[in-house]
């Protein structure tokens, strides 16, 4: 019977390393390819392709792919993953910046002896700790576990084989990871529907110690003595653009403001007044207040303080536009909000 189960667990071990070199040969086959433009289409939020490095067991393959997330990214490139592997940057955060790299950390087979416990499992992690936490097994304060080399290959096959020694300890360090959150800033720079990375989120990191209670050996509670954020989370900061694009019948009016110094970032708040308040007409006068021009100026004459063809010119008009909604309200959008709220400026 011993004999019987030996050759059950070996034939279990081969199909595993089987599917486990399937899996290798579709991702090196996916990864030998260096460069290759993606031309799927996606319903994301990205307008433009972007450039994505992934690197994968010391190969690496760059694409042009207009994919929303990591995730994405990587079905398109025909990388696959196994749950139990760690993508860095995780599947479902969104790529939004250019030349993007995806770190993929393979897992492998390790086991765990504990006693006259074993526990084998796939995992990516390197720390023997967080290996036997993983594996659902308790690591108390004074535990050693240790790498050793396994006499019995049918017993753990190709696996990473760790052992615990128990040094009676009562009580227990837990770190967790604290998840950074997402912030949204806009930038009147972007166009509406763009966006830029402007900080990475990075996870926080805090400590628990328990006091833990056995009862014949075994856990049956913990209470907590002690609780320490090691590493506050860095939260991911990503701008959106907030700026509009000129309709078309604005262009003639939009490279007026252009020539008088208005900016691209202040141009559709520019526009937007202008129109309100006299459809960009250089002749434009108010008949029962004498206000005249672009700008509405009341007097008209004020704005020879720019030039003196103010009467038929319309970037002297601008200009001299530009600097009152500065000096008055501080800039384009503030004397824009302005107008929305009293339909004057």
């Amino acid at each position: 019977m011993r004999l019987n189960s030996k050759r059950n667990r070996l034939s279990l071990i081969i199909s595993g390393i089987v599917i486990v070199a399937m899996v290798f040969v579709s991702v090196a086959n996916a990864i030998t390819r260096n460069t290759f433009a993606d031309e799927s289409g996606t319903s994301g939020v990205l307008a433009e392709p972007h450039f994505i490095t992934i690197h994968d067991q010391g190969k690496k393959l760059t694409i042009k792919t207009t994919a929303v997330s990591v995730g994405e990214a990587l079905e398109r490139a025909g990388v696959e993953v196994l749950d139990t592997d760690i993508i860095e940057p995780g599947k479902t955060t969104l790529i939004n910046f250019d030349n993007y790299h995806i770190n993929i950390y393979r897992s492998r087979p390790v086991t765990i002896i504990d006693g006259k416990t074993k526990k084998n499992i796939m995992t990516a992690s390197f720390d023997p700790k967080s290996i036997a936490e993983s594996a659902g097994i308790s690591v108390y304060d004074g535990d050693e576990i240790k790498l050793v080399k396994s006499t019995d290959f049918i017993e753990t096959g190709i696996s990473t084989t760790y052992k615990i020694t128990r040094n009676g300890g009562q009580t227990a360090t837990v770190e967790t990871s604290i998840a950074y959150t997402e912030e949204t800033r806009e930038d009147s720079s972007l166009s509406q529907g763009e966006t830029k990375l402007i900080q990475p989120g990075e996870e926080g990191r805090k400590v628990a110690k328990y006091s833990v209670n056995f009862v014949d050996g075994v856990e049956v509670s913990r209470e907590l003595v002690s609780e320490e954020t090691v590493k506050e989370p860095v939260p991911r900061i990503t701008a959106v653009g907030s700026k509009k694009s000129v309709p078309p019948e604005w262009d003639t009016c939009a490279n007026w403001a252009r020539q008088a110094g208005v900016s691209e970032n202040d141009l559709y708040s520019a526009l937007t007044l202008i129109y309100h308040e006299s459809g960009c007409r250089v002749n434009a006068t108010n008949a029962s207040s004498g206000a005249y021009g672009i700008p509405q100026a009341l007097p008209g004459n004020k704005m020879a303080t720019i030039a003196s063809d103010w009467e038929t010119n319309p970037i002297t008009q601008i200009k001299w536009m530009a600097n009152y909604v500065t000096g008055r309200y501080g800039g384009w959008s503030q004397a824009m909000n302005y107008w929305w709220e009293h339909h004057w400026y």
